[in-house]
């Protein structure tokens, strides 16, 4: 059955829920999922027509040349914000984001040429002819990102004008890059997960064939070197030789989550090893502790193994996106939770406060450490560089907006799955869950102000399904966890999966209390550029240091912190004991530490690392010197 889910693979450990079967209701993310529907969907179309990335299709339509705006991929951006659109009606029915997704729906297929081949940038009078550059064109990268959208829309609301522009789209591409056809790949993977996905929506096995092909064939050296080498694209090795994840981020995770769609439904146990291997890897040796990915600015690249500057982390926030697509794809496959933490990390760092809390305001880059406070952006400009310091609310390359509504406009279909044994809860957010085990429906209600308060009440408000396990993830982070069952007995339980079965009751609540008090953080010793440096974690949040915050004018160069210590919290705030350092300005290299005089005593508050750039122009870091 097609569920309103982004993801719904044919087999696998666990089962996806769909965003009819979960609401969320509250918190932090109720209220973002309110901005993005009512703000941050509706500026992302203003941008779009303003810009003229909208009007190109109109021109394309009429069918004679024409100045076109925007990059190769802009396409892209109004397909990404379509999928917003559709997960979003789908999830509140919204009459006014109907009547424009209809009119933007005649605008695209509009555009679109007899075989079914849809770009503006490529094949209409006065410009280059169809796939004359697949290193650098992005023309199965845009095709990806309509088919992703339609299959939101056909899972939401069914076949439409929409969908049936994809299936021409999707069709051509198979057409045209099946056996016999051209036999090379994008530049930018993510038309292998959008063709995977689709095949699961429409039922037709071809789509899932011409994906297949297309991760089969990535590694044979079919694109120019390039600039950046072929790893960028991930076209230097096959597939399933690859040891880490490399090349550009959003490219590699976009192409490991079609891979996984690709090792699931085909049945492929060898690839999918090579992928869990790929992944444990690149967690390991080549990711922030915020969760972000990448830490070059020239290429957007991964880096190597243990290169993680934090004021280089490039970190893009659509390369987190794309993390949490592979994440959430090997956790369904495999039912494995580390999975799951490492979502819920992406999510609590990167991707909350990839957006202002007005919803008009975006991160491109999230660095983790900003040596400057940079100048407000001026309103109602795009932005020309995507440097993390400051929220901008456009860029030349409006890649992340678009891509951040869209997976909060779907957030709910990752908070929880199903097997045949029970529920599984993975995202701790208030919601309603309601759905059906192989024995009867189950109702629950989830209360929680997590990651503030550590306390998760999970409520049985119906079960008709007998006896089922409620499995509740614990975090790698979280020793000294505690489950407490509907008869009131609290048992220690360990990171990883705490499970209770038995035949609930309607109002039966069990509670999972995590210690979410803030603790230090250390770096492996193998990270050159933090190396010497602590940071602070909150539950699964990332803290900060703000300038704004600093006593007496100290600079954000200026502090060390007591690790000795622990961190303090009081009435919800952080704060860690240090010193200012106020040396003059001699040789900054001695035998030994300076004499006392040359540092204060200070005690260093601390911000989360998603409210960072909320108070106005500030310098900031995560990593910060220990004495």
């Amino acid at each position: 059955m097609n569920k309103p889910a982004p993801v719904q693979p044919v087999r696998g450990a666990l089962r996806p829920l769909g965003l009819d079967e979960t609401r969320l209701t509250g918190g932090y993310w109720g209220r973002r999922q309110r901005v993005n529907a009512e703000t941050t969907i509706r500026h992302c179309l203003h941008w779009l027509e303003e810009l003229g990335w909208l009007d190109n299709f109109d021109k394309a339509a009429a069918g004679a040349p024409f100045e076109r705006s925007g990059r190769e991929f802009s396409d892209s951006e109004i397909y990404k914000l379509a999928e917003a659109m559709a997960w979003e009606i789908g999830r509140t029915g919204s009459d006014e984001l109907e009547a424009r997704f209809t009119r933007l729906t005649e605008r695209v297929a509009a555009a679109q040429r007899p075989d079914g081949y849809l770009s503006t940038m490529f094949g209409s009078p006065g410009q280059r002819p169809r796939y004359c550059d697949l290193e650098w064109g992005h023309e199965l990268y845009c095709f990806g990102h309509l088919i992703q959208a339609a299959v939101a829309r056909l899972r939401t609301r069914g076949e439409d004008g929409f969908v049936r522009v994809a299936r021409r789209v999707a069709d051509h591409v198979c057409d045209t890059f099946g056996p016999g056809g051209i036999e090379r790949i994008c530049g930018h993977a993510e038309i292998e997960v959008a063709l995977a996905e689709f095949a699961r929506a429409t039922g037709e096995r071809r789509y899932l064939d011409q994906a297949k092909l297309f991760i089969d064939r990535h590694g044979r050296h079919t694109l120019a070197e390039g600039g950046f080498g072929r790893h960028y694209y991930q076209d230097d090795v096959p597939i399933r030789e690859v040891e880490v994840l490399r090349g550009h981020a959003v490219r590699a995770f976009y192409l490991a989550s079609g891979a996984v769609d690709v090792a699931v439904d085909t049945g492929d146990e060898e690839l999918l090893e090579a992928l869990r291997r790929q992944w444990d890897r690149t967690l390991a040796r080549r990711t922030h502790i915020t969760g972000g990915l990448g830490s070059q600015y020239t290429d957007e690249a991964i880096g190597e193994d243990f290169a993680l500057p934090p004021d280089r982390a490039y970190s893009e926030s659509c390369a987190s996106v794309a993390a949490v697509m592979a994440a959430w794809r090997l956790l369904l496959a495999t039912g494995d939770v580390s999975y799951a933490d490492m979502i819920e990390r992406s999510v609590w760092n990167v991707l909350a406060g990839a957006v202002d809390p007005g919803g008009e305001a975006f991160f491109y880059a999230n660095p983790l450490h900003q040596r400057t406070a940079d100048p407000d952006p001026v309103a109602g400009e795009v932005s020309h560089r995507a440097a993390g310091g400051r929220r901008a609310p456009w860029f030349d390359v409006s890649c992340c907006p678009t891509n951040l509504a869209r997976t909060f406009a779907s957030l709910a279909a990752y908070v929880a799955t199903v097997d045949d044994g029970g529920l599984q809860l993975h995202q701790y957010m208030p919601a309603n869950v309601s759905t059906r085990l192989p024995g009867g429906p189950i109702e629950v209600s989830v209360a929680t102000e997590y990651p503030d308060d550590g306390a998760v009440a999970v409520t049985v408000d119906r079960n008709e399904a007998g006896p089922w396990t409620l499995r509740l993830r614990v975090p790698a982070w979280a020793e000294g966890a505690t489950l407490t069952d509907p008869d009131g007995r609290t048992r220690p339980v360990a990171p990883g999966r705490a499970d209770l079965t038995r035949d609930f009751a309607a109002g039966d609540t069990v509670r999972l209390d995590l210690p979410v008090a803030p603790r230090w953080s250390r770096p492996d010793p193998r990270i050159d550029a933090v190396r010497g440096c602590a940071a602070v974690e909150r539950g699964p949040v990332v803290m900060c240091a703000e300038s704004v915050d600093l006593p007496g004018g100290a600079g954000i160069a200026d502090l060390s912190v007591d690790t000795g210590r622990a961190p303090a919290e009081r009435d919800g705030a952080v704060a860690v004991a240090g010193h200012v350092h106020r040396r003059p300005d001699t040789w900054p290299y001695r035998a030994s530490p300076g004499p006392e005089r040359d540092r204060e005593a200070a005690e260093i508050p601390l911000i989360p690392f998603h409210l960072r750039d909320t108070r106005g122009p500030a310098a900031m870091r995560v990593w910060l010197p220990a004495e």
